[in-house]
């Protein structure tokens, strides 16, 4: 691997199994964030807490998938006894019972974390399928966790909500990314009607990771290329999109703070919000450039 961990700057960073293993035992709070918690009851890395990425989502107006209130998450985040000032490593898995696993829990975890005001975040790259790989010790017993004090702190320089996103979607120095697989982003997906943003380029989010570990990213190299070939360039506003807000945060967390590009925000709106407005339009079919 091309890289050094930690590995980034800011509020999140990506760490190895290695540098991991290293500090078991010591004060900072794992979060497993596996997609069941079947999957934690069976095995999960020693210490960890388990802290499902649902709650960090609610029904709020006309809309499905929008970001739990502070106060909401407050309480979550101080029974698993997350501080505010403390390290948190964030992992997930495919899932030893379920199965159900897709790599993203620790991406979507990971930005709710730093977006509600913690401070240092730490993303286990290759999550736990790495660490088993690697012959690393499991548990089956359950951490003591919480109370903390933790009080939220909404870092909303990291996302643009529906009247700015449509008042700048289409300036030349800002580029949207939707981050869906191509056959949803060129047609028809679950939503009521098919394609894309207009002028959204399309950069799945898997095309980033490792083909065999959806939870660890490509070599720098493999995803400067990627990023070259969708003209994703540091002097751009980028503006990370998808359908729910979901895949969108694997791409935020790459652009914004382990590469450090420095005008980068998420549409936690996203395909879902644009759609339930009528009047916007949709278009369908490759890539605009």
């Amino acid at each position: 691997m091309d890289r050094e961990y930690p590995y980034g700057k800011g509020s999140v960073r990506l760490v190895s199994s290695g540098w991991l293993a290293e500090r078991l035992g010591e004060p900072i709070t794992i979060i497993d964030c596996q997609p069941n918690i079947h999957d934690y009851v069976q095995e999960h890395i020693p210490g960890a807490v388990y802290l499902n990425e649902g709650i960090f989502r609610c029904h709020s107006g006309g809309l499905p998938a929008c970001w739990s209130p502070p106060p909401a998450i407050e309480h979550f985040f101080r029974s698993a006894g997350i501080r505010t000032g403390s390290s948190v490593v964030v992992y997930t898995g495919v899932g030893a019972y379920k199965g159900w696993g897709d790599g993203l829990g620790q991406t979507m975890t990971a930005y709710s974390l730093a977006r509600y005001g913690c401070r240092d975040v730490l993303v286990l790259d290759g999550g736990l399928d790495k660490w088993k790989a690697e012959g690393r010790p499991l548990s089956a017993e359950y951490p003591e966790a919480g109370p903390s004090g933790f009080q939220a702190d909404l870092q909303t320089e990291f996302f643009i909500e529906y009247e700015e996103f449509k008042l700048i979607k289409d300036r030349s120095d800002v580029l949207v990314l939707d981050a869906r697989p191509p056959d949803v982003y060129e047609g028809q997906g679950p939503w009521s009607r098919p394609g894309h943003i207009p002028g959204a380029v399309n950069l799945p989010w898997a095309s980033l990771m490792n083909d065999k570990n959806k939870s660890m990213l490509k070599p720098d190299a493999e995803i400067r290329e990627l990023l070259r070939t969708r003209s994703v360039t540091p002097d751009k506003t980028i503006v990370c999109s998808c359908g729910t807000g979901r895949e969108a945060t694997n791409e935020f967390l790459l652009l914004r703070f382990y590469l450090g590009f420095p005008e980068v925000r998420i549409h936690e709106g996203a395909f879902t919000e644009w759609v339930s407005h009528p009047e916007n339009p949709t278009v369908t079919g490759k890539n605009p450039r």
